[in-house]
């Protein structure tokens, strides 16, 4: 009788460690974010009444319909603007800020540019998207001390130009990003061409 019982503990003991042994932690999910307005604000640095926007759109957020972009931007010459950012999911009621939700996670985010070569007088060159180490002005840094993107400077030359392109591309960079990671690195969340005008 002993062992019969001595075997059925040991049973249940095994059965136990099993059930333990089978339990999966499920992996943290990446949350993708959706964003259905993103909206590029150029303010002129010596003059803040002097502001010009871009706008994409994307009405269905995940759905079919990808980021459509609604303006040109039209810059004037010899000026020097601070480019910030409205990003939101307006599926949502009320809307979510996703611009805040980047700032959040600012070591998992960089924005990359690229445009038309000389475009602008500062930064020089066509932009960062080719080769990371390219010139582009980041105001905003990490917690790491690594840029984001939130915030750049731009100024412009004093010859116009009609027809260029400027590029803003978004990557999310969870474990990834370093100071040597560049646009190819981690997931596009968006990458937005506009025409470009300086006159």
């Amino acid at each position: 009788m002993n062992q019969y019982a001595i075997l059925a503990t040991l049973s249940c003991a095994v059965a136990v460690a099993s059930c333990k042994k089978d339990e999966v932690v499920p992996e943290e999910e990446n949350v993708v974010e959706v964003f259905t307005d993103v909206k590029l604000i150029f303010t002129n640095a010596a003059d803040p009444s002097d502001v010009v926007e871009a706008r994409a759109q994307d009405p269905d957020g995940e759905g079919v319909q990808g980021l459509a972009i609604l303006d040109e931007i039209t810059l004037g010459v010899d000026k020097t603007y601070n480019l910030t950012y409205e990003i939101a999911n307006n599926l949502t009621v009320p809307g979510e800020d996703i611009g805040a939700e980047i700032l959040e996670e600012d070591n998992e985010h960089q924005f990359f540019y690229t445009f038309t070569n000389n475009a602008f007088s500062n930064p020089a060159g066509n932009g960062n998207v080719d080769n990371a180490s390219d010139p582009l002005n980041y105001s905003d840094l990490d917690e790491n001390g690594l840029p984001v993107g939130l915030l750049t400077q731009w100024t412009t030359p004093s010859t116009a130009l009609s027809g260029g392109v400027f590029t803003a591309r978004l990557q999310h960079q969870p474990d990834v990003k370093t100071a040597s990671s560049g646009s190819n690195d981690g997931d596009t969340d968006f990458d937005l061409t506009f025409v470009l005008n300086i006159q």
